[in-house]
């Protein structure tokens, strides 16, 4: 099964794509999104149209994206999650269901600590994926929630069919 896992942003956006077989995991690809800081509008068609780009090439099979985390400024959460909308419209539009997962989730699943650093978590990504050039902070946290999900679809794909 190829997963792909997105860490949304704005700004920044990090997407990692690793395939499973059984209980061994292998890095495909990985990659930031950039959309600069132009108009608001102009950066979500950036996100949509750049991440159904890396589903073509790639044709991942299900998808994964970490949930909005919600700080203390309102107005950066509103707009994370509206670039997390338009990440998962993309994954929709090209035929992927999407599973959210936590951060204090994904963190738990890589580094076996639900409040890991985030250096701690692209140690781990690097450990257990070894990819062939270095990995971006964003890149990792996807690679991450790939992994995360590697570790929970069995059981999400189970309560489906229930």
């Amino acid at each position: 099964m190829r997963l792909l896992g997105v860490d949304p942003g704005s700004i920044k956006t990090g997407v990692g794509i690793i395939d499973v077989k059984g209980n061994h995991i292998r890095h495909v690809f990985h990659s930031v999104i950039r959309t600069g800081k132009g108009e608001f509008d102009e950066r979500l068609n950036v996100l949509f149209t750049e991440l159904s780009e890396i589903i073509k090439q790639y044709h991942p099979d299900d998808a994964a994206i970490e949930d909005v985390f919600v700080s203390k400024n309102i107005a950066s959460a509103l707009k994370l999650g509206q670039a997390r909308g338009a990440l998962i419209a993309a994954c929709g539009a090209n035929g992927l269901r999407v599973s959210p997962y936590s951060p204090t989730k994904v963190k738990q699943a890589v580094v076996g600590f639900g409040r890991a650093e985030k250096d701690q978590v692209g140690h781990m990504v690097r450990m257990l994926l070894h990819p062939p050039e270095p990995v971006p902070e964003d890149a990792a946290d996807a690679l991450a929630v790939a992994i995360c999900h590697a570790h929970h679809a069995p059981m999400k794909n189970l309560a489906r069919k229930t």
